[in-house]
């Protein structure tokens, strides 16, 4: 699993890498914040034991001649991070992460605007975590394991002080879940507002305001055939199975930014003996089909979010798929040949299912018509 993770990371930055031309930076920030708890006993006395408080390190980059892509976005930073945790505490440990992120500012640049606000979002591996323990540390509910996925989703802004120094600041939801892998698995969520400082190398944006040759956006669709992989954890102090499925999706292509599409999801949750033992069951009670509404918002011509919503067709409550609906929300990565990879949640109702570690491949179809844009 740690391998998968760590190609993953690689995969989500290779666009940057291959960049000839780009602007680098370097940002450390101190950040402080309260934890959301659930309002559970155990969850209240936690919360007045800790004090959140982490340091932050980033290292971005940012094209210096725009494309139609990096110009619709308003030129997006791209990078690797680290985050740690100043104190250690006995009940959740010092939870650390590398991740990458991608910063969307609100406004175009412009080298004479100093202040700037913008969204950002990061994901990665988290690890240093102290988890449950039904003796040694039976208060932390929050993380049962060591390991967990890393995201941290919220708004920034930064002000220029220099030419090449900026105030920065952010405020945003920071979680760490092992996305049901290993109960219990309430996840930790901590809201931190940041403070920090970020030194640019090398020459600034050159051609921000000039507007780019957009290609012409060919109509076709596409299908998209995913292969999921993942485990669960059912009940806690119990093994971890198998859990997985196939996915077919039809998508059309909207815009630059957006494909629109439709499909089928088909589930399979391994392990239903061991957890049932003495009973019968057959394939019904051991798979799930869905109807899902499919969405890739397109940060790069390779980089994508996927985001879907699924009804579920024939579903199990043995498998705790707890709700008639279920969403999903990743990152994928897909290459020019057309192969795919990523990660993504499977939730019902914002409650982890699995982590799907997703591998596939996109057939397009024949271009429909062509629309050309206005430059």
């Amino acid at each position: 699993m740690k391998r998968i993770l760590c190609l993953f990371l690689i995969l989500f930055s290779l666009q940057a890498f291959g960049q000839k031309k780009f602007q680098k930076s370097i940002n450390i920030s101190y950040e402080s914040g309260p934890f959301t708890g659930t309002g559970d006993e155990w969850s209240n006395t936690l919360n007045e034991i800790i004090e959140f408080r982490a340091i932050d390190v980033k290292v971005g980059w940012k094209k210096l001649k725009p494309d139609h892509m990096e110009h619709l976005y308003r030129f997006p930073t791209l990078g690797f991070g680290f985050t740690t945790a100043l104190p250690y505490f006995e009940e959740i440990g010092r939870p650390m992460a590398f991740y990458t992120f991608m910063d969307l500012p609100f406004e175009r640049y412009s080298p004479d605007k100093k202040l700037r606000f913008g969204m950002f979002g990061q994901m990665g591996i988290g690890f240093n975590a102290n988890p449950y323990d039904e003796v040694a540390n039976p208060l932390n509910n929050y993380l049962g394991s060591q390991m967990n996925i890393y995201v941290h989703l919220g708004l920034n802004a930064s002000y220029k002080v220099t030419k090449s120094i900026d105030l920065t600041t952010s405020v945003g939801l920071k979680h760490y879940s092992n996305g049901a892998s290993t109960k219990p698995n309430k996840g930790l969520n901590m809201v931190p507002l940041s403070i920090g400082l970020r030194t640019y190398l090398g020459p600034g944006i050159q051609e921000a305001d000039r507007e780019p040759q957009y290609p012409d956006l060919e109509k076709r669709g596409f299908w998209n055939f995913a292969l999921y992989t993942g485990v669960r954890n059912y009940e806690i102090g119990d093994p971890a199975y198998f859990r997985g499925g196939l996915g077919v999706n039809y998508l059309w292509e909207a815009s630059y930014k957006y494909r629109l599409g439709l499909g089928v999801d088909m589930f399979y949750a391994a392990g239903l003996e061991d957890r049932y033992p003495g009973e019968d069951f057959n394939l019904g009670d051991k798979a799930s089909v869905a109807i899902v509404g499919s969405w890739e918002w397109k940060l790069t011509e390779q980089l994508y979010v996927p985001i879907a919503l699924g009804v579920y067709v024939h579903r199990t409550d043995l498998n705790q798929e707890i709700t008639q609906y279920y969403e999903r929300i990743g990152v994928r990565w897909r290459t020019k040949s057309g192969f795919f990879t990523g990660l993504s949640i499977k939730a019902h109702k914002a409650k982890a299912d699995f982590f799907e570690f997703t591998f596939g491949y996109t057939v397009p179809g024949k271009v429909k018509y062509v629309r050309s844009p206005k430059n």
